[in-house]
């Protein structure tokens, strides 16, 4: 059985930024503090809370709170280098606030869907098992 990763160890490509993480990582270049580390585990705790709020958001058609979700994770995943993930964050949040009339089913199915891959590389940075969706 292989060691479990650690958070210096590489990022599945297009899931984490390895430049967005480089700038972590310089917050504590010995290691010693676990900055990265700690981050990343806060990440991964506010992600799970924030897709639980926006799965009751989206059943029930709450667009105010699908935006404030969509606006916190926008910052947050963007400075741990989920750059995609903040993409579709920001494409939810800009749909709601415009009052678009379109569809944003796609917009939250996408959005969904790079929660999962983001939830699963930081995960495997903590060294912990993935967890279903």
């Amino acid at each position: 059985m292989s060691p479990a990763p650690t958070p210096d160890q590489a990022v599945p490509p297009l899931v984490l930024d390895e430049q967005a993480l480089n700038k972590l990582r310089e917050l504590d270049p010995s290691g010693r503090s676990g900055v990265l580390q700690r981050v990343l585990q806060t990440y991964d705790g506010s992600l799970a809370r924030l897709m639980a709020q926006f799965a009751q958001a989206r059943s029930g058609s709450d667009r105010p709170a699908l935006r404030h979700v969509a606006h916190t994770l926008y910052s947050s995943s963007a400075s741990i280098g989920a750059l995609a993930f903040a993409q579709s964050c920001k494409a939810v949040e800009q749909h709601v606030r415009d009052a678009d009339p379109g569809d944003i089913e796609a917009k939250l199915d996408l959005m969904a869907q790079e929660s999962q891959r983001v939830a699963a590389a930081v995960r495997a940075m903590l060294g912990k098992p993935s967890q279903p969706a």
